[in-house]
């Protein structure tokens, strides 16, 4: 038997906000949406894989929500670390910073960490 990750899911505040975030910082574009009564729920990919991001907007959930101690994420690798590194320290999501591992995290606008890593040799 064999399985296949195929997405992870955020709940997001605002869809629109999460989507602008996402195609700046990662390059994520929404492949696919569905339009449900009370949420909408989009789903982000890139060309690199067939993985998808799955974001969700509740109508009726207008508190920030509760990640508790954030201690989960997900991790990209990237081409061109430097440039990454750059372009998330212009925008000021990075929230975290291991030099010794040689990785970073960045935050997205609902505060889910997302760990950048070089390509490894």
């Amino acid at each position: 038997m064999k399985f296949k990750m195929i997405h992870e899911n955020y709940n997001v505040a605002n869809l629109e906000v999460s989507e602008a975030f996402y195609q700046k910082a990662l390059g994520l574009t929404e492949k696919r949406r569905i339009n449900g009564e009370g949420f909408v729920i989009a789903y982000l990919a890139n060309d690199e894989s067939d993985f998808e991001l799955e974001l969700t907007c509740l109508e009726e959930h207008p508190q920030p929500y509760n990640l508790g101690e954030c201690e989960f994420h997900l991790a990209f690798r990237a081409d061109d670390y430097e440039a990454a590194y750059k372009l998330h320290k212009e925008m000021g999501c990075i929230c975290y910073e291991n030099p010794a591992m040689g990785i970073y995290f960045i935050a997205d606008p609902d505060g889910y960490w997302i760990e950048i890593v070089p390509v490894r040799k």
